[in-house]
């Protein structure tokens, strides 16, 4: 989808941008491609396709929760800002802190939040499992997302610790998530969670199939959780 295709579509589901949000949309899209020449951030920089499979699909996360209703949020993972800034964007009040252990992708994102104004973000530079250990940080969120981070039983045990008891983690998967959920009920209620919807749809232009998974913080994850570094990886719940 185009810019123009990209503004109506987000209409349609209820997200009106104004000229200030399309404008950091479109500076956001040529600091991606600028910077993408001097490191790895996505192997998709032609224009209409970053609208329709970075964008439109980080801000489908809003489709299935309502975003107006919180102030913090930590993404998971997501050192290319997806979906953390397009949901910036779209969400100004939202308090934003991205966690992601390549510290180059960590500027970059401070780069272009200086560039588009965006107020309130915070990378920060950190494995997402000592940064679960940190009292600051553990629990402290009302959301938690991820996208394209690891399989949903790993990727429980990085987010659900950031998620306060009360709070959400929405993980946006593709056409795996079904059969990702299946795999992940003993990690997601080990950790706290409860699985409370799943929203499945296709993405424009037959871009794929999106399944975004909504699990409410239940209760406390327990304190050894997230474990160290590599083990989730390596020794998933199951």
């Amino acid at each position: 989808m185009n810019k123009e295709q990209f503004v109506a579509a987000l209409g349609d589901k209820g997200i009106d941008l104004s000229e200030t949000q399309i404008r950091q949309f479109d500076a956001y899209y040529h600091l991606l491609v600028e910077w993408n020449e001097k490191m790895n951030l996505t192997a998709i920089t032609e224009e209409q396709e970053v609208y329709t499979k970075h964008f439109y699909d980080s801000v489908s996360a809003a489709f299935s929760f309502p975003f107006a209703s919180i102030q913090t949020a930590a993404d998971i993972g997501g050192g290319a800002g997806f979906p953390s800034i397009p949901l910036k964007i779209c969400f100004p009040h939202v308090r934003f802190t991205v966690i992601d252990s390549l510290n180059k992708r960590m500027n970059f994102l401070a780069h272009v939040c200086n560039e588009l104004g965006l107020e309130n973000f915070s990378p920060v530079h950190a494995r997402a499992e000592e940064a679960g250990q940190d009292k600051q940080l553990r629990e402290s969120f009302d959301l938690v997302t991820a996208r394209a981070v690891a399989r949903l039983n790993v990727l429980a045990e990085y987010c659900l610790p950031f998620a306060r008891v009360g709070g959400h983690f929405v993980a946006m998967k593709g056409a795996g998530g079904s059969l990702e959920l299946q795999e992940a009920k003993k990690a997601i209620k080990v950790l706290g969670g409860k699985t409370e919807k799943v929203n499945t749809f296709e993405l424009p232009d037959e871009a794929g199939e999106r399944n975004i998974i909504v699990i409410h913080k239940e209760g406390a994850t327990p304190k050894a959780y997230p474990r160290k570094p590599g083990v989730p990886a390596k020794k998933p719940l199951v």
